[in-house]
């Protein structure tokens, strides 16, 4: 059972801190933040089961993460309101060519990050775009002015 709520409290827990941390998209990771991402994991799997190293403990603490993953995913699709605290919302960073600069820091994207984006999807200019948005996942979308996309 200490495995159970061990396993309750660590999925809240990393679930509350991604969400604080903000939104990368997994390709896009910096080499500190993949260094962070695997010493992170390393310190929950010390957490989850200390000194445990059965099958059994593995089965729970793994199965408990599965329904509670499972569960927010119910609650996020049953209950829409829950949905922007689970999932989080899109931002939009870029309107009609011009950087939304409140949005850019509460994200922590650099406006070259965006460019960098851009330069990636074939937009020679930000002058271009008629929207920018990071979505939930922490994919930048571009939509062109003019229609395109």
């Amino acid at each position: 059972m200490d495995l159970v709520l061990r396993a309750i409290f660590l999925f809240f827990f990393v679930y509350a801190l991604t969400r604080i941390i903000g939104r990368r998209e997994l390709g896009s990771l910096e080499p500190f933040d993949l260094i962070l991402l695997i010493v992170l994991g390393d310190a929950i799997q010390q957490g989850l089961t200390q000194d445990d190293y059965s099958v059994t403990g593995a089965v729970l603490v793994i199965g408990t993460l599965a329904l509670l993953q499972v569960f927010t995913s119910f609650l996020s699709f049953h209950v829409p309101r829950l949905r922007p605290i689970l999932e989080g919302e899109p931002v939009i960073v870029v309107e009609d060519g011009k950087p939304i600069e409140r949005n850019l820091r509460r994200e922590r994207v650099t406006l070259g990050e965006v460019a960098a984006q851009a330069r990636m999807q074939q937009i020679e200019s930000l002058d271009e775009v008629k929207w920018a948005v990071i979505e939930t996942s922490g994919q930048m979308t571009f939509i062109k002015k003019g229609g395109g996309s």
